[in-house]
């Protein structure tokens, strides 16, 4: 698979061997799912350092994916709704711990829940969009208040404060306050205090301004059956809950504002990244419109994922780190967060990382020499050398030859042992899929490069 690459910003501070890495992450991802498009955008240090689209935007007829195209960002929306609601605050229009009563009656348990509830998901509202495809339902048109009048009228699902459970109504209900409070769509009331102080130009309420052919197409797959383009949701669905499509570059320049707390006051910013408590003083791993936590590292995250038909999003700040990453697809397969995933471990493991990119490389130079029946002499140790007999080689040309070129070259594991670092590589190749061990001496050279079929 060819995947395009289209520079925005490149700064040369982020190493050739991250980039390298990133590219190649990238490209093994989308070819694995099948996902056309991926655009990436990361923050560090104070400045967007990289910004980058790959793939296709659109498959019928092809376009090229460009890191100036907006993609639908999905509950990645909802950090904005809280930024919102806590600017209100600031200016005493409403506070965190108001009944929802006092803006939007008729509401089960009014009295008893707060707008502090609803931006935390501890309220006990049913979730409306709780599925991850579009119900038939949700091919109508609906309103704000017919969401309302369905889902936040009936029976709790659980007592106010008592647990946390995702739920897109109770955005929906926020988003209506902040209208009632600003006399003004939501849209117009972020794009006047957050997108256009932030420089955030290609934002967009994607149910109020029309999706071109211009922009990226959205795409799902049904169990391992070919690309399908998608319809978005009836109107009016995602509201509050999911509504906007950015760059990832401009969705980065949010980041940029998180890490630098630029637009709002310190307790606003405490409060949109402290999660509240439960009844039973158990801490939630969610605050207001940010999930709060840590690597498996131990670095701080901040960070959501967002979903809407056709398209995932998956954004971080990491505040210690002086770090932000954001990945935009067109498609549903789990890309963005495998390739969130990877960037995070490149980013977070720089020196690490630069071995194992130069590892994966000279494995993957060892592999195609040895599918012509060439041994890549200057790369083996002395037992490695003694390893790879003529008749050998002619055993790894003869079995690997036939499968052609790789497809896929990932490394999946990697380990101390007797003085040598061992590499694990899984490589695809369009016959089958095959596993490489790999011994490492601390000169660079390779002592053991073992083939397998995958799984043995």
């Amino acid at each position: 698979m060819i995947v395009l690459v289209w520079a925005l910003s490149l700064r040369a501070e982020l190493p050739s061997a991250g980039r390298g890495a990133i590219d190649q992450a990238v490209a093994d991802v989308l070819h694995d799912t099948l996902v056309p498009s991926a655009s990436i955008a990361i923050i560090k240090d104070g400045k967007l350092e990289f910004a980058q689209a790959y793939g296709s935007a659109r498959l019928h007829p092809k376009m090229q994916a460009q890191p100036s195209m907006r993609y639908k960002i999905g509950s990645n929306s909802k950090q904005f709704v809280a930024a919102a609601v806590l600017m209100l605050s600031e200016e005493g229009k409403l506070s965190l711990s108001d009944p929802v009563s006092k803006y939007v009656p008729g509401l089960t348990r009014g009295n008893d829940i707060t707008i502090r509830h609803l931006l935390s998901h501890t309220s006990g509202y049913q979730d409306y969009y709780p599925l991850d495809y579009v119900a038939p339902f949700m091919t109508h048109p609906a309103t704000p208040q017919s969401i309302i009048d369905t889902w936040a009228k009936k029976a709790l699902d659980f007592e106010p404060g008592a647990q946390w459970q995702y739920s897109n109504t109770n955005y929906t209900i926020a988003g209506v306050i902040i209208e009632q409070l600003t006399g003004k769509p939501l849209f117009e009331f972020w794009k006047s205090r957050i997108f256009e102080p932030l420089g955030m130009k290609t934002a967009i309420d994607a149910e109020r301004t029309a999706w071109s052919a211009s922009d990226p197409q959205g795409h799902t797959r049904h169990a391992l059956g070919p690309l399908r383009a998608t319809d978005p949701e009836g109107a009016g669905w995602l509201f509050a809950a999911g509504p906007l499509a950015m760059s990832a570059a401009d969705l980065a320049r949010w980041n940029l504002n998180l890490l630098n707390g630029g637009l709002l006051k310190r307790e606003s910013f405490e409060a949109m990244t402290t999660p509240p408590k439960l009844n039973s003083g158990e801490a939630t791993r969610y605050a207001l419109g940010l999930g709060i936590g840590k690597t498996a590292a131990g670095h701080r995250k901040w960070s959501h994922g967002g979903g809407t038909a056709g398209f995932v999003s998956q954004n971080a700040v990491y505040p210690d780190d002086h770090l932000a990453i954001t990945v935009l697809t067109n498609g549903e397969d789990g890309a963005a967060s495998r390739i969130h995933r990877e960037i995070e471990r490149i980013m977070l493991e720089p020196v690490t990382q630069a071995a194992h990119a130069t590892a994966l490389e000279q494995a993957r130079k060892v592999f195609v020499g040895l599918q012509a029946g060439r041994v890549e002499r200057e790369l083996l140790t002395s037992d490695a050398l003694a390893y790879f007999t003529p008749q050998t080689v002619k055993d790894f040309q003869m079995s690997l030859k036939p499968l052609g070129p790789p497809t896929g070259f990932n490394e999946t594991g990697s380990a101390e042992r007797g003085g040598m670092s061992i590499r694990i590589y899984q490589v695809k190749t369009r016959a089958r899929t095959l596993t490489i061990s790999t011994f490492i001496e601390p000169s660079g050279k390779v002592a053991q490069f073992l083939i397998s079929p995958a799984g043995e």
